[in-house]
């Protein structure tokens, strides 16, 4: 007779063939509801601004139905072990922004002030380009640990883009803030992909110098101060945001830049010290800045006192009527709104004039669909924040976290400033909310960070290869007489 059959190879084997589930047709169920949603309010503003379903409703639920399902087969053939909820959080804001820009296209009131009524066609193309970008980020992306190769050039990279707008005839100053690019009949804002390439950058250096860059010499009021010699990277980041600031005229962008490398800094070092000295850092250079640059001067008065401001430019005696009006508009949309709001279609957050589809649209969301409905928008941010960081968590490379982390972090300091501005919390910084504004840099650029997100989790998603078979166990399987 043999020896017992039960050998420990007979169970090992199996664990990577089970592995974890895919979520895959999780995926496609949650993304039929972000399908659904945005029709059901596309069909809502029909009704409540003419009295009738709106003829392009098909042609808007196929179109916003097709790319989710393209982006949902790219996703299940290339990244079978991705995170499921990214993709469908992403096409639900999406295309809510969509309705919202199309609602807006109906005012006359913006119809008499520039080109609205195309608007929403424009952002369809602009979202299909996206999912396009989003499609290459995963098809020829199989491994992000490759983009660590490229870390010195993604900061020359990001150095370029920046720089763009301060190029004779190519930058443009749109309201005081030279942040955008005329390429034809196009408007591109490169900072949107400058934030993707300098999160390259910094998780690439920041895995290489975090041993020296945690080093502390001394011990200060319960922080461990950081040495002289490592202090280099956060004062060149540190100047980076400053000139950015002066030359362009723009704290939205300034504050992501340097808020996501302190981020990634305290990510990868453990070190408090580093947060305080940024927060420190951050509120010298603004303070210094707005003592002497006029616009953002403005903006800082009129986010202290909006009506003041706005009764003054009113009547002539200051030029700060663009912001103030903007400010106080944006207040009494959302004081309008109330808790569940005024319906889809029944705001009048057109009065917000040229700004409406853009950084302002949250007021739009704000005054027609109420407190609840802006907590119901936060809260879909703030869950692709968490799945960015659980991925940050998951990842088994040191890269991928540093990398994962500077891209939420990007993320979520972008929401912020947008929202907190629109809101009062503090200054207007001129960005556009991810995926709901009216823009094709943002939309294309997030498209390309939840695609880049997604690898990253899929990685780290990924069951590990089953075990090869032990032959010591094999040995101990002898026959006997």
């Amino acid at each position: 007779m043999s020896s017992t059959t039960n050998s420990p190879t007979h169970h090992t084997s199996t664990i990577g063939a089970i592995g974890a589930p895919s979520r895959r047709n999780t995926e496609l169920a949650l993304l039929a509801f972000a399908v659904v949603i945005p029709v059901f309010a596309y069909a809502n503003v029909g009704l409540a601004q003419h009295g009738e379903v709106p003829t392009g409703l098909l042609s808007y639920g196929l179109g916003l139905g097709l790319l989710a399902g393209v982006g949902h087969l790219v996703v299940r053939k290339f990244a079978p072990f991705a995170d499921p909820l990214l993709l469908p959080l992403a096409t639900l804001l999406n295309g809510l922004g969509l309705v919202a820009i199309w609602r807006l296209d109906q005012s006359e009131l913006l119809q008499s002030i520039h080109q609205a009524g195309n608007a929403a066609p424009r952002q369809l193309m602009y979202t299909a380009m996206g999912i396009a970008l989003f499609v290459v980020v995963m098809v020829f992306l199989k491994d992000h640990r490759v983009l660590q190769r490229y870390t010195y050039i993604s900061m020359a990279g990001a150095l370029v883009l920046l720089l763009l707008p301060l190029v004779p005839g190519l930058g443009l100053d749109v309201y005081g803030a030279k942040i955008w690019i005329q390429i034809g009949s196009f408007s591109i804002q490169p900072g949107e992909f400058a934030k993707i390439v300098l999160a390259i950058f910094f998780a690439g250096y920041l895995m290489v110098k975090r041993d020296a860059l945690a080093l502390a010499s001394r011990r200060f009021m319960g922080l461990y101060l950081p040495r002289g010699r490592d202090l280099g990277p956060i004062l060149v980041v540190w100047a980076i945001s400053i000139l950015i600031l002066v030359f362009e005229t723009d704290l939205g962008t300034s504050l992501l830049f340097f808020g996501m490398f302190v981020i990634m800094l305290y990510v990868a070092t453990e070190r408090t010290s580093w947060i305080v000295f940024g927060l420190l850092m951050s509120a010298v250079g603004a303070v210094g800045v707005a003592s002497f640059e006029p616009h953002i001067q403005t903006r800082v008065q009129a986010w202290l006192d909006p009506m003041r401001e706005y009764q003054l430019s009113r009547s002539g005696a200051t030029d700060g009527m663009v912001h103030s009006e903007q400010a106080m508009q944006a207040l009494w949309a959302f004081g309008s709104g109330g808790t569940l709001g005024t319906g889809w279609g029944q705001g009048h957050s057109e009065l917000i004039r040229f700004a409406a589809n853009s950084d302002f649209i949250l007021a739009t969301f704000g005054e027609e669909l109420g407190l609840a409905g802006i907590m119901a928008l936060l809260l879909l941010y703030a869950l692709i924040v968490e799945r960015g960081v659980r991925t940050a968590l998951a990842a088994r490379d040191p890269f991928g976290k540093l990398l994962a982390i500077g891209l939420s972090g990007a993320f979520a300091l972008q929401v912020f400033v947008v929202a907190g501005g629109v809101m009062g919390l503090i200054p207007l910084t001129g960005m556009t909310m991810p995926f709901l504004a009216y823009g094709g840099s943002s939309v294309i650029a997030n498209w390309a960070l939840i695609g880049i997100l997604l690898r990253i989790s899929d990685t780290a998603r990924r069951p590990a290869p089953a075990p090869a078979a032990n032959p010591d166990a094999e040995m101990t399987q002898v026959v006997r007489p």
